[in-house]
């Protein structure tokens, strides 16, 4: 072909250099007469990059320009004309008096004006428009809506989506529009005219996409006008089929996955679209369908067969885009469902040789997370020369999939080390390097046997490695786990040749590294001594930091208890609850800092149970609560079956909701009462979530009282609630001589989506006269409660009563029930040293032991992790690390977990579990603590 050179060229490419005042002089022929319509466009372009650029125009320019350029509508060219709708939007922001030109757009956007120049001129107007003038051109706007022509109606559709965060109550008149638009109504035959009149392609249905974005905002705080909408227009049988455009479909299936998850009851009949979606004619909507059936968690399995077999399809496309489509999101799906994926494999194998990188990687991070055994060695050595093709994003994306597959398949670990070490020696980024570092810590942890092999492969890369975070951290490493191999002096010279080649931050990390192996309790005292001397070198350190440390090492090493206390302790305070005890003793007006801040009741937990609680997701497990049944039987005498033990409706988690606690402080009547020696961590839910109140409960327990804190929310925009309080009644007689109510401390005003708070204060008395010790006096029982309150109807946009003078009508409504547990009064907390505590509660030849055994069966379950899960539920307490998975061995597993009753009395629970084919599990419990009676308690959690 024979190109013609661009005349414009030159000058378009001068746009780079152009320079604000030259343009503003050149501005002058804007006034010129006859009209130029080259030049003028090309100026307007030199003005529109200025501003896109950055330079910033005073308020006279730019006044002085847009009424220039408001002259160029005398010209018919329809370029210039484009250029100047352009203009006037991008001035109308920094210019005076935009209003003036109003009466040319509106002369522009009459339905007898070229087709061309009315939808240019919407966009214009409406940009420039002030809301008081918007009921002016209404109707207008009103009829570009449904206008026949495509470009018109989107057009008139995209800016009442812009003003409509301006003038909502106008723009909501217009949904009988937008509905028309949407139905397809307003199309003849499926045809419209672009451009000119003489030319009329077929629709592709664009306003339809940008109708239903419109219809969606107008009615999105009305759930169910949003679920009529989806079902309207999203199932075939109801002509759903009419809505023609792709993208207006992805929008559609986007919002009935809201509707899913706010209206449990419509789920099977979306369900039902969804399937039908996956089958669409358009690749875009049949893999946004089988994407959004793969997020979905309780998706039946009969659907997402489906959308695999949609997606298998799709990996076979000539098209990379649908390819990448699929392939990524089947990687998401094999990470929670990897059973699903697994037909695909062969597809996916194919794409390991894709000439696009990324589709590669993802299909290599989906063989891993769905491969067997016998594939581990195949695709290891696939990725050894793949690794330097990709960037270091895929290449960290490939590093996460290994160290999932470590976990995997611990066996593996000889070719997974192999694999990992070589990879550390590649070039890469940060973040790649930390990946590979974490696999390798990973796998150390995970697999014993291959730990010293991992540790001699991290200090071969601390030695050239350049990232001082990841030196600390593979230092910290060393300092945990060198101490405890065979042959711990081997890591020590490659500690300390970080203090004398490293930088400052590196060099404290290697001298607290070297503390950790003197203070290690296997370390001889010749290896102690040798790290006293090359602690005694860093005295002399130029960095106060490496000294410091060096001198706090010295000084803790050679006594034994100092090194228990201060080196090998890694427990640490839970911080939100550590800041929020701080906080309350400084607002204390009363104590005027005489008497030191209490920090007895802040929980403990363990350096590696904090990391771990802030990395994981909080995801319950919905596994079934241990409960009585007819299969648990006793194995001899004296051991017991299960009962009806106490739940919990959600996983533990350490941190109490400060929001909530900063509530409960605020209550003078409580300050009384003294600090909650225990709260609950999670709130147990009293109403279904999609109902029009809902209320969750946390439990306070004191000393001699216990706080019941109903947090209510209201979901109706339309109500105002006000005097809201539960009436508790409860159930058990016993607990009525024990518990004896003292206040009710109401909300004074519930709006629409601002959660508050109710309180409900018990007295705990004791019933027995000669024990006068309330605080260990364990009540328990079941509530009855029922919601009370006074309801107003308001205006939904502004919270106002619509009706100054209303008195309201008082309501009721019922709540579920609940259990004041023994589980409430145990303060979920790790404790220091805990196996020397064990050991010392374990008693000898002259003491008693202070434990409990006993020991259960559970024929009905299938495997030890569920019975686990179980466990650590009911009994609501601390697991120390690494205990709470079974990881390794199916057939056995031992763990343990601890707290503090009434946040003073320590207790150690060790679980041992085994597990049979046919015969189901076995559980043996161990509790020490020093008083029978708390022994006896956490035992009833479970007998």
């Amino acid at each position: 072909m024979s190109w013609k050179k661009d005349e414009d060229g030159d000058e378009l490419g001068a746009l780079m250099s152009i320079d604000k005042s030259a343009v503003l002089q050149e501005a002058r022929i804007f006034n010129e007469s006859p009209i130029r319509p080259r030049q003028c466009r090309l100026l307007l372009a030199k003005l529109m990059y200025l501003l896109q650029r950055g330079d910033t125009l005073t308020t006279t320019e730019a006044t002085e320009l847009f009424f220039s350029i408001t002259k160029l509508f005398q010209n018919k060219d329809m370029s210039l004309r484009q250029m100047v709708y352009y203009a006037i939007k991008e001035l109308s922001e920094i210019s005076q008096d935009v209003i003036m030109v109003t009466s040319s757009l509106m002369k522009d956007m009459q339905p007898k004006s070229d087709d061309m120049y009315r939808a240019k001129a919407i966009r214009a107007l409406c940009k420039i428009t002030d809301v008081s003038m918007l009921p002016g051109i209404e109707r207008f706007i009103k009829a570009a809506i449904v206008d026949k022509n495509q470009a018109i109606s989107s057009s008139a559709l995209v800016s009442s989506y812009h003003l409509y965060g301006r003038a909502r109550d106008i723009i909501r008149r217009w949904s009988s529009e937008v509905q028309e638009v949407l139905s397809g109504k307003n199309s003849s035959s499926g045809m419209f005219s672009f451009g000119s009149s003489n030319s009329s392609p077929s629709s592709n249905g664009i306003e339809q996409y940008h109708a239903l974005g419109m219809l969606y905002i107008l009615k999105q705080n009305d759930r169910m006008a949003v679920a009529k909408i989806v079902q309207n227009f999203g199932s075939s049988s109801r002509g759903g089929w009419e809505i023609k455009n792709p993208l207006a479909h992805i929008l559609l299936i986007r919002y009935a996955m809201k509707v899913m998850s706010n209206d449990p009851s419509l789920f099977n009949t979306l369900c039902s679209m969804l399937e039908e979606w996956v089958r669409y004619r358009s690749e875009m909507v049949s893999l946004e369908a089988a994407r959004a059936i793969c997020s979905f968690d309780s998706a039946p399995q009969k659907l997402v067969s489906s959308a695999v077999s949609a997606l298998q399809s799709f990996l076979t496309s000539p098209k990379a885009a649908v390819r990448f489509g699929a392939i990524r999101t089947l990687d998401s799906l094999a990470l929670k469902n990897p059973k699903a994926v697994q037909p695909t494999n062969m597809d996916m194998e194919t794409l390991v040789s894709d000439p696009c990188r990324p589709i590669a990687t993802l299909a290599i991070t989906a063989l891993l997370k769905t491969g067997n055994e016998s594939s581990v060695d195949r695709l290891m050595k696939v990725m050894q020369g793949f690794l330097t093709e990709i960037t270091d994003e895929f290449r960290t994306i490939v590093a996460d999939a290994v160290r999932n597959l470590c976990v995997k398949f611990p066996q593996k670990h000889s070719i997974f080390l192999t694999f990992l070490s070589g990879a550390l020696r590649d070039e890469g980024g940060f973040q790649f390097k930390k990946s590979i570092v974490e696999a390798i810590i990973g796998l150390a942890k995970t697999v014993p046997e291959c730990r010293e092999t991992a540790l001699g492969h991290l200090c071969e890369f601390i030695e050239d490695c350049e990232f001082s975070r990841l030196s600390v951290h593979i230092l910290h490493f060393l300092g945990v786990e060198g101490p405890t191999t065979t042959m711990p002096s081997i890591y020590i010279r490659h500690i300390y040749n970080r203090v004398v080649l490293e930088n400052p931050q590196v060099r404290a990390a290697a001298v607290l590294a070297l503390a950790k192996f003197g203070s290690a309790p296997q370390s001889d005292g010749k290896l102690r001594s040798s790290i006293q001397v090359l602690l005694k070198r860093c005295l002399d350190d130029r960095d106060d930091e490496v000294r410091d440390r060096a001198v706090w090492a010295l000084r803790f090493i050679p006594d034994e208890p100092k090194r228990a206390r201060y080196m090998r302790d890694d427990s640490t305070y839970s911080m939100q609850a550590l800041e929020s005890r701080l906080v309350d003793y400084l607002a204390d007006s009363t104590n005027n800092f005489k008497t030191p801040v209490s920090i007895s009741s802040v929980p403990k937990v363990s350096r590696e149970q904090e990391i771990k609680q802030k990395s994981q997701k909080s995801e319950s497990t919905g596994t079934p609560l241990l409960s009585s049944n007819s299969n648990s039987t006793s194995l001899n005498t004296g051991i017991s079956d299960i009962s009806s033990p106490s739940t919990f409706n959600q996983s533990f988690n350490n941190s109490t909701n400060e929001e909530v606690l900063s509530e409960l402080r605020a209550i003078e009547e409580f300050e009384s009462f003294g600090e909650p020696l225990v709260s609950s961590t999670h709130s147990v839910g009293l109403t279904e979530p999609e109902t029009e109140y809902t209320v969750s409960l946390y439990k306070h327990i004191y000393s001699k009282h216990i706080v019941f804190q109903f947090r209510c929310t209201n979901t109706l925009n339309e109500n105002k609630l006000e005097q809201i309080y539960v009436d508790m009644t409860c159930n058990d007689e016993l607990v009525e001589d024990s518990l004896v109510p003292i206040s009710v401390v109401p909300i004074d005003e519930l709006l629409y989506n601002e959660p508050k708070s109710s309180f409900v204060a018990f007295e705990r008395v004791n019933s027995v006269d000669d024990d006068p010790n309330v605080e260990f006096n364990v009540v328990v029982g079941d509530f009855d409660c029922e919601l009370k309150f006074k309801v107003f109807e308001c205006d939904p946009a502004t919270g106002e009563k619509l009706d100054p003078e209303d008195t309201g009508f008082e309501e009721e409504y019922s709540l579920e029930s609940f259990d004041l547990v023994e589980s409430d009064y145990i303060l979920a907390s790790y404790i220091p040293n805990w196996k020397s505590v064990w050991e010392t509660l374990g008693g000898s030849e002259e003491k008693e032991a202070n434990e409990s055994n006993e020991a259960f069966r559970f024929p009905s379950y299938s495997d030890l992790q569920s019975l686990l899960d179980n466990v650590a539920q009911i009994l609501g307490m601390y697991p120390a690390s690494e205990t709470d998975l079974v990881t390794k061995n199916k057939v056995a597993h031992q763990a343990v977990f601890m707290g503090m009753f009434m946040g003073k009395i320590q207790i150690i629970v060790r679980a041992r579990m085994t597990f049979a084919e046919g015969s189901g599990a076995t559980l043996d419990l161990c509790i020490r603590s020093e008083d029978s009676a708390v022994r006896e308690l956490v035992m009833s959690l479970i007998a």
